[in-house]
């Protein structure tokens, strides 16, 4: 709808003489009381969020993982099992969920056994030792933050399509989910991007401060795309190529194993695009889970320690490197373009990959300590290491990466082998507080501890 302008219809009133002044005067004071406390309640939903650039950085990575966690119930219901998605938003701490893929699964109520374990799986709240002073976390504000300041870019495997989802239940009611897969839209692809947007019917419109351009029924206030591998396949085939001169027979890929994965070109053009198409500020992006000798069938070697998997951690290292030369030279050119105009400059956040916990389903609680693997599963073992390259890539100073931001906050999740969902012990369930502590402190890190911020 192009930039938007809401207008309060005034009514004016005839006040006849027979009414004295002093009933006047306390009629219009009373009438003026009433607009300020109404107007100080409807902005105390936002209170967590005010003035973000005049706080100072108090909460770093390293301390909010350094944590444990803690028995919180949300709720006050005596159920001792969760049968409905209302039940399971109560537990959660949820209004209810945008988002309509996969409902029940990503909830954690599909299965019986599931339904039992959720009211205490979803009663846990990661607590930082360090007493981190973090905002709580807060729909209404994030909602504001994700208007006003703009939208996040969510780009990654399942695992991040897990984080989108739950998001979609922290913003809600003030969000809709696109495609609506509860009235038959959206084909289930995997591949299929997601969006949410502002919903018309939010009580927060009237308080929002909407950029020039702004649409509510085009502008996403959050999207997901799917990328397993940061770049697309044949330019990886073609960059290992390049690396290490393979013989002509070699393949890559395994092609029957599947993945999904875009180009940087192609979504960092998207993450730039301007109003009222786009007006993303942060992308968030996670990946390792796919980084396989399964996948990468050209680097199995059973004569080889790790069955190959220590030189495809190699050229990760590599393949790295070049992700995060291009997309910060794609954020140097869009601030050369000046397309955010005054507001700060976009950034990306890189969230440490986790791997998944052995015979997830047998457990009932969170540990305190990490327990170590006892058998070789996918890539899981290694996981720490694709995690290790990632963050000494990033947090180099030469050529340095400064809008290219790593946060090491596995703690949580590795912590939690009783918050799976009941086919996998790998995905989360939405509501369990694991994903729900990725969106609150990534937002406490753009909005508290990234310097220059607007």
């Amino acid at each position: 709808m192009g930039s938007t302008v809401f207008r309060i219809n005034t009514r004016f009133f005839s006040i006849r003489p027979v009414i004295g002044l002093s009933v006047v005067l306390t009629l219009a004071l009373t009438l003026f009381t009433l607009s300020i406390k109404s107007r100080l309640q409807e902005l105390s939903v936002f209170k967590t969020n005010v003035n973000p650039a005049h706080r100072t950085a108090s909460c770093p990575p390293k301390a909010w993982a350094d944590g444990q966690w803690k028995y919180k119930p949300r709720s006050n219901s005596t159920k001792t099992s969760a049968r409905t998605p209302e039940d399971a938003h109560a537990f959660a701490g949820f209004a209810g969920c945008a988002s309509s893929r996969q409902y029940e699964w990503h909830l954690g109520i599909d299965s019986e056994e599931q339904q039992r374990k959720l009211p205490k799986v979803d009663s846990y709240q990661w607590t930082p030792k360090s007493g981190c002073d973090i905002d709580p976390l807060n729909g209404a504000a994030l909602t504001k933050e994700l208007v006003e300041h703009g939208g996040w870019l969510m780009v990654g495997d399942s695992i991040t399509e897990n984080h989108f989802f739950s998001l979609s239940c922290i913003l809600y009611p003030h969000v809709v989910a696109s495609p609506d897969y509860g009235s038959g839209q959206g084909t289930y692809a995997h591949d299929e991007p997601q969006h949410l947007h502002l919903s018309p019917h939010s009580p927060l419109i009237h308080n929002l401060r909407f950029p020039d351009g702004f649409d509510i029924s085009k502008t996403p206030l959050v999207t997901y795309r799917r990328v397993d591998l940061l770049f697309e396949h044949y330019e990886l085939v073609e960059f290992h190529r390049r690396l290490y001169a393979p013989p002509r027979n070699f393949t890559l890929f395994d092609e029957e194993v599947p993945s999904f994965s875009l180009s940087p070109a192609y979504y960092m053009r998207l993450f730039t695009k301007p109003l009222p198409e786009a007006n993303y500020a942060t992308l968030v992006t996670s990946t390792a889970g796919h980084w396989t000798t399964i996948l990468f069938a050209g680097f199995q070697d059973s004569e080889k320690e790790g069955s190959g998997i220590y030189d495809l951690l190699e050229f990760f290292r590599q393949v790295t490197k070049k992700w995060a030369y291009e997309v910060q030279e794609a954020l140097y050119e869009d601030q050369r373009k000046g397309n955010r105009g005054n507001a700060s400059p976009r950034q990306v956040i890189v969230r440490s990959y986790l791997p998944g916990h052995e015979d997830c389903h047998e457990k009932y609680e969170p540990w305190t300590v990490y327990q170590p693997f006892k058998f070789f599963e996918w890539n899981w073992l290694w996981i720490k290491d694709f995690n290790t390259i990632f963050q000494k890539i990033l947090s180099s100073r030469s050529p340095g990466y400064p809008n290219i931001h790593y946060l090491p906050i596995d703690q949580p999740a590795l912590l939690r082998p009783d918050a799976h969902v009941s086919s996998d012990c790998l995905h989360l369930i939405s509501g369990s507080g694991v994903i729900e502590g990725w969106t609150h402190y990534i937002w406490h890190f753009i909005t508290r501890e990234i310097s220059g911020r607007n």
